[in-house]
Formats: C-alpha cells, structure tokens, sequence
C-alpha cells in the first residue's frame, strides 16, 4: 500500500487525484448519461440476501455521479430494504435512513435529495458507496469528507457489512493515495460489471 511519508505530502496527492478523476468522471458521465445506470442495474450484486444481508443502502445521484436508482428500484422489487445516506453533522458519521425510489425526498447539506425526517433509520447491510476514483487494491478517492470511512469504521465494529464502491469504469486509476484512515471497499460495480 502506498501511503505518503507527510501528511501534506498526502493532501496534495489527494488534491491533484482529485482534480484528475474529476475531470474522468465528467467525461464518462457527458459519454454514457443515464445509460450508465440501466447497464449498471443489470449487474448483480456481489452478496447473498439470504446470508443475512438484507437491507442496502444506496445514494441519490450528485452532480456528475452514475445512476445507482435503477438499481435500487430493482433491488427493491428483489425484496431488499433500500435507504439513503444522510449527513448529519461535519465530521460525524453517517445516518441512513429507509427510502424507495419513487418516495419523497427532502434536501440535505449541498443539496443533495435525502428521505424525509420521518423515515425509519437503517443500519445498512450493504453500502453501495459514491467515490471520485478507485483502484484494484480496493480504495477509493471520496471527496475529502471523510463520511464513508468514518460510517464504515463504525459499522465495521457492530457487524459485518459489504462495501461496494460504485462508479463509472473510466474512474479506475493505478493507484489511489491511501491514508491509515482510509477504509478498503469490498468490491467494485461499475456499468461493465464487477471487480
């Protein structure tokens, strides 16, 4: 694992991957658009429902992230309990709460949809995780938040769960810059399948 000898060294790696996957995930999302979301729908994902893993949280499209709703939706119809992501509070991990696609949102910090106040809070079984870039290894690059790798930390300590990061495949680099922080994905779903 590559991980930078000084923390501004790391910062600096992060801040320039950043700027690099950004500007992949742009163009992917400009090239494949909504396609990207049914291809990636049709993918299974890489757990057993029956093996106690039930419930998955997924999260509402940001910007230029992939579609993960299409997937849900069918994920929904399988019988899986699907809920998104909501932050509460900087530097906090974060809360999910039960959500459907179809069913009313609210907005949340930057504006992104989150489920009403009033719905159930989840502890997921499965994150399917939005990420900038990933790599083989399993890491991803977020967006410096640190969100997913405090609530994964977290959840780690309570019970097994299975991180998928999900992206389009043009975000794949070499090499993520890893921090001690960060936590490792258990698999990968882009719209060409999974790694």
């Amino acid at each position: 694992m590559h991980v930078a000898k000084r923390s501004g060294d790391l910062l600096d790696q992060k801040r320039r991957a950043r700027t690099a996957a950004n500007a992949a995930r742009t163009q992917a999302h400009k090239n494949l658009g909504e396609r990207a979301g049914l291809m990636l729908a049709q993918h299974e994902l890489p757990v057993d429902r029956f093996n106690g893993q039930i419930s998955v949280s997924g999260f509402y499209p940001y910007q230029a992230e992939i579609n993960v709703l299409p997937l849900l939706a069918r994920l929904v119809s399988e019988g899986w309990q699907t809920a998104l992501p909501v932050v509460m509070a900087k530097g906090e991990p974060l809360t999910f709460r039960a959500w459907a696609p179809g069913e009313p949102t609210g907005r949340g910090i930057w504006d992104i949809h989150i489920p009403l106040e009033t719905a159930v809070e989840v502890d997921p079984d499965v994150l399917l995780v939005p990420m900038l870039a990933f790599d083989r290894r399993g890491y991803r690059l977020g967006y410096g938040g640190g969100f997913y790798d405090r609530t994964l930390a977290e959840l780690r300590k309570l019970k097994p769960v299975t991180a998928i990061g999900v992206a389009y495949a043009e975000q794949e680099m070499d090499e993520v810059p890893v921090a001690p922080y960060d936590q490792p994905l258990d698999w990968i779903l882009t719209e060409r399948g999974v790694i």
